[in-house]
């Protein structure tokens, strides 16, 4: 395992060491002591899965209150995975950065609490699954829109498919009360 430092403080790429033979391949995809080391939670409480299509972008979303980290790896296909830091507090606060995990390179992300993750499909269809360091609360919700332009990502696609809640998502502005502080999501 090697941990790659983005350009954001907390956020980790990790690209595992595959063994590949004849009948397949071996990967470890998580291993708690040696995830110490690293930025990376010491506990998970809930492991999430999803499938979308090509072309689909699922919106920055977090959690307000109780912000969760996530490990998150892709099983089926390529996706073009985007972090944001939404920590109002922070000096880094709106910046972003993307990587390509996919079933192929095995690369995993760590989005620490406080920071907004989405996702955009590159392959015919692609699932991505999620350990959480807390639970998720339909409530507690934070949905930005994928387009915002005090955030600026750039996406590989200008005009993707977005489901009715990524259509009513909000700019980070108008939810600027709703964002987590810097000391409030210490990990």
């Amino acid at each position: 395992m090697k941990d790659i430092p983005p350009a954001l403080e907390g956020a980790v790429i990790i690209e595992s060491d595959v063994y590949r033979d004849e009948q397949g391949f071996f990967v470890e995809t998580y291993h708690a002591e040696r995830y110490l080391q690293t930025e990376v939670a010491k506990s998970f409480v809930q492991y999430n899965q999803s499938r979308s299509v090509r072309g689909m972008i699922r919106a920055l979303d977090a959690q307000r209150k109780h912000p969760q980290g996530k490990l998150v790896r892709a099983l089926i296909g390529t996706v073009f995975y985007v972090v944001v830091n939404i920590r109002r507090c922070s000096f880094r606060f709106r910046r972003w950065i993307s990587v390509e995990i996919s079933a192929q390179n095995f690369k995993q992300v760590y989005v620490p609490r406080g920071f907004a993750h989405g996702i955009c499909i590159l392959s015919e269809d692609a699932e991505i699954a999620y350990k959480c360091t807390d639970y998720y609360d339909t409530a507690d919700e934070l949905r930005i829109i994928w387009n915002n332009p005090a955030i600026g990502v750039a996406w590989p696609l200008a005009d993707p498919i977005l489901s009715p809640k990524d259509r009513a998502a909000r700019t980070l502005a108008e939810q600027f009360d709703d964002l987590p502080r810097f000391a409030e999501v210490a990990e």
